[in-house]
């Protein structure tokens, strides 16, 4: 395969990681913006509790896990570990040739999404700012899902696509490792 295809190939979907970043960033700002106070209920989308925009902060992580961990350690965890298995993650995209089109824009989404709530770790003391609320009627002993935001959208609607698409192999991706092997296999000839 050509390096400048191959390059580009690699390349194009990080797009998708900066429209995430930007989107996540642009939408936080304009809540904490026109609404400051945390706890503070902007709007009943539908009229009828199913979707809130609702302003919170949360200084753990996911459903509010590690809330009780201390600061120092906090950063360490939520800050330094993310940045750590990020960087993992583009030297390893940049490094296998194992990934489909569909799960290399998957990658660039989750890079997307970790990078913009690690930006809100690091400069917004209150914590990363989340702000959508969903009714989730009872299910697994939730009225409501945990609000959350652009960033975490995408990190985990992308999760999603990448394992689907791990636990289905592509016949593109098939047909990629297989040419990958055997020009591996010329070069040792």
């Amino acid at each position: 395969m050509n390096v400048d295809k191959n390059r580009k190939m690699y390349l194009i979907p990080f797009v998708l990681t900066g429209l995430v970043i930007i989107l996540d960033q642009i939408s936080k700002a304009h809540i904490v913006a026109n609404w400051p106070d945390p706890g503070t209920v902007i709007k009943d989308v539908f009229d009828n509790e199913f979707l809130l925009i609702f302003h919170v902060r949360n200084k753990a992580i996911a459903f509010s896990l590690g809330d009780n961990i201390p600061d120092q350690f906090r950063y360490l965890l939520f800050v330094i570990v993310p940045i750590a298995v990020l960087a993992f993650l583009v030297w390893y995209y940049f490094k296998s040739v194992e990934f489909s089109r569909l799960q290399r824009w998957a990658i660039a989404g989750i890079i997307g999404g970790g990078v913009g709530n690690i930006i809100d770790r690091i400069f917004r003391e209150e914590g990363v700012v989340d702000f959508i609320s969903v009714k989730f009627y009872g299910l697994l002993g939730m009225e409501r899902w945990p609000t959350f935001n652009v960033a975490d959208s995408s990190v985990v609607v992308c999760c999603f696509i990448l394992l689907i698409t791990m636990l289905i192999p592509m016949k593109e991706n098939e047909e990629k490792i297989e040419a990958y092997k055997d020009e591996e296999l010329r070069e040792y000839e």
